[in-house]
């Protein structure tokens, strides 16, 4: 075509350097290129047009080819609008869809664990029984507690009864607990647990465990208390290499400690509780070696003025049942006055209720007790580990209030506010005990096996305790 008039000529340029030259100058709105002869001196020339194209027409003879120079398109920056677009959108939008997704499974899991806490609820029985709405205790599900034990590994394992196996646990966050597995073969049903765990959340003492939360989970039923370190008394008070642990003052501590516990479960609490089976393996220890009185499996509550029961159902160890008690089922404070005082001679002794060191010789520890004290020897009671480092004073004194929680008529024995008074108090006087009533070991159990018997309900009354 006929290029237009009022060009820029621009010499010795190749036609990339043509092009270059348009593209650098904002004013350039075309440009063309040409090949002349060889007998031109100058073969080739750039020809850039700054203004307008005037004067032109297509020719079919001669003419150059004209390069236009045109604005970006618009479907080019439409283009590009969109890429800066639809990142930016998708920024905005990710974070709001994975707080939806977080909310959304939040909500279900919530939702799961309303189902679940409204399912344990109905186990337990009214919520209302649960006492104070704000005594911390919560209700956890079955995979936290699994991946809390790793899935009850044996490595987590702290000791097992006849309830089943405790295990070591850490939940989210990092806080230890004991978890206590129910075996469907244990003898305790959904009654024994419920019972602790309603007894538990409304009790609150130093010396009582601390019951954090339960789980129930098809056949799986399981309780989560504080983790104490220490484990149980009996873990040191019955092993030789461990026993030099408890010198007499945590000794003491110990037997001060359990008797307040029992008191505030007698007398101070706004229930009466009867435990029923107060054991060494039932006293737990934490960091400081105090005491922690445990598994209320068998507790019983007392309403009202009521100070005696009975039941067809004798439950508990053997050795530290009163002799009421498994006679003919009768039960009150001081069927635990005289289980304490069982635990107060082993406490002393750091021998077992019933031993084998007294079968040739004495029916149990309280028959060998008794003729120590008769015969003047009461200090030949104390376990070699603390003989040396003990006060006699304290020693004799806490043999006397054994004696007198052992006693075989309840009136006889003690309450343990005067229990509690009696320990704390050296200058006070002290009633002679009398003779207590020996049962001969079982050939065929231990003293860590449960007795359960069925006897026949002695609807008389035994015996009249006094009242509180």
């Amino acid at each position: 075509m006929r290029v237009p008039d009022k060009f820029v000529l621009l010499r010795n340029r190749t036609f990339e350097q043509c092009t270059a030259e348009c593209s650098r100058n904002c004013s350039c709105t075309a440009y063309a290129y040409a090949n002349l002869s060889s007998a031109v001196v100058d073969q080739s020339r750039c020809l850039v047009w700054t203004g307008k194209l005037v004067d032109t027409w297509k020719s079919s003879n001669y003419g150059e080819e004209l390069y236009l120079r045109l604005a970006n398109p618009p479907v080019k920056t439409k283009t590009n609008l969109v890429k800066i677009v639809l990142p930016v959108i998708a920024c905005l939008l990710l974070p709001i869809c994975i707080a939806l997704v977080c909310i959304y499974k939040f909500k279900g899991k919530w939702r799961k664990e309303e189902i679940q806490k409204k399912l344990m609820l109905g186990y337990l029985g009214n919520s209302n029984e649960l006492g104070d709405k704000n005594v911390e205790f919560s209700f956890l599900s079955f995979d936290d507690i699994v991946a809390a034990t790793d899935n009850f590994s044996d490595c987590h394992m702290l000791g097992r009864g006849g309830f089943g196996k405790v295990y070591k646990g850490m939940l989210k966050g990092g806080k230890e607990v004991a978890v206590k597995r129910l075996s469907q073969g244990s003898g305790q049903g959904i009654d024994e647990f419920r019972n602790e765990v309603v007894l538990l959340v409304k009790l609150q003492h130093r010396n009582l465990v601390r019951l954090l939360g339960c789980c129930i989970h098809e056949e799986e039923k399981l309780q989560i208390y504080e983790y104490l370190p220490n484990k149980s008394l009996d873990a040191f008070l019955f092993d030789n290499s461990r026993k030099h642990v408890l010198d007499w003052p945590i000794r003491f501590k110990i037997v001060k400690g359990v008797a307040r516990g029992l008191l505030y479960l007698h007398q101070d609490s706004r229930l009466t509780i009867i435990h029923r089976d107060l054991k060494a393996s039932n006293i737990l220890l934490d960091t400081e070696m105090s005491p922690k009185i445990s598994d209320f499996g068998m507790a019983r509550i007392f309403g009202g003025n009521q100070q005696l029961a009975n039941t067809t159902r004798v439950v508990g160890t053997y050795g530290y049942m009163s002799p009421e008690y498994v006679t003919s089922g009768a039960f009150s404070v001081k069927s635990d006055t005289y289980s304490f005082g069982v635990l107060l001679l082993e406490i002393v002794s750091g021998l077992k209720i019933i031993s084998t060191q007294f079968i040739s010789e004495f029916p149990n520890l309280i028959a060998y007790t008794w003729t120590l004290w008769e015969d003047g020897n009461a200090m030949e009671l104390v376990d070699s580990s603390v003989a040396e480092n003990c006060p006699a004073h304290e020693v004799l004194r806490c043999i006397h209030v054994g004696l007198l929680c052992v006693q075989d008529n309840p009136n006889a024995r003690p309450l343990m506010s005067s229990v509690v008074f009696m320990l704390e108090n050296e200058t006070t006087l002290l009633p002679a005990p009398k003779e207590p009533v020996y049962f001969a070991p079982r050939n065929n159990g231990t003293e860590e096996t449960r007795r359960n018997m069925e006897g026949s309900l002695n609807a008389s009354i035994i015996t009249t305790l006094e009242g509180r």
